[in-house]
């Protein structure tokens, strides 16, 4: 049984091919890349295929697009009269929202809340929740936008109470736009959002100058409770060098 997915985008260079199936690694690394995730798709489907005695390779042309092949075995052995059996899976408990305190409530009405996303999908997933928890949001698609509409905010006496800011986005990344508003006076909360949740990453955010930090996927009540708890507030974050 033989599957080909193919697409004709960017393409991959031997170099990044090489790479391309370890976990959290991606043909982009950079912080300001146009496309997002976080490297493990690849890692999970070959997890996958291999459960199954089977396989998947990867050819590419840069410039002119990508296959994936995925191969397996689909023949049932003649020696074997019956097929195995699997565990039967037991679905996890779904955790009921209304038993957190944020559920139904409204945490940050009349707070102005700016979010520097650049994926269609997150900013409107984060609208979503921000504004049924009662926040007025500005969306700004890169840290470029975000460091001009949160200084333009100030001069017109209608600040932001709370930023939340992507690290990863185009043009300019969070790292570079929140050192960037630091090293311009700005004191006002920022939150870092990031997919990268490993060991260090905390760090990275709050040297940057950020004052918090959540990770993707999206925790809704976590980030509506960091937001409540820094919105309004002047941090003391001290000021980063651009």
């Amino acid at each position: 049984l033989r599957f080909e997915v193919r697409d004709t985008g960017l393409g991959i260079t031997p170099e990044q091919l090489a790479r391309l199936f370890q976990p959290f690694v991606q043909a982009d690394s950079s912080t300001t890349r146009k496309f997002g995730g976080t490297g493990l798709g690849l890692t999970i489907s070959l997890s996958i295929a291999k459960l199954l005695d089977g396989t998947i390779t990867a050819h590419s042309t840069p410039g002119k697009g990508s296959t994936f092949v995925f191969e397996m075995d689909a023949r049932i052995p003649a020696q074997s009269g019956t097929l195995r059996e699997l565990p039967a899976f037991a679905p996890p408990a779904v955790p009921n929202p209304a038993v957190h305190p944020a559920a139904g409530a409204r945490p940050l009405a009349g707070k102005r809340v700016l979010v520097a996303e650049d994926g269609p999908d997150n900013q409107r997933l984060l609208m979503h929740h921000l504004t049924r928890a009662g926040a007025d949001v500005t969306i700004a698609v890169n840290g470029a936008l975000a460091v001009t509409a949160a200084q333009d905010a100030e001069t017109q006496g209608r600040p932001f109470d709370v930023i939340i800011m992507d690290m990863q986005m185009p043009e300019l990344d969070g790292y570079s736009a929140s050192s960037l508003l630091r090293s311009r006076g700005y004191r006002r909360p920022i939150v870092a959002l990031t997919a990268h949740a490993m060991e260090g990453d905390r760090e990275r955010c709050t040297d940057a100058g950020c004052d918090d930090y959540q990770s993707k996927p999206i925790n809704k009540n976590a980030l509506i409770d960091a937001c409540a708890a820094w919105a309004g507030k002047t941090t003391g974050t001290p000021a980063k060098a651009a």
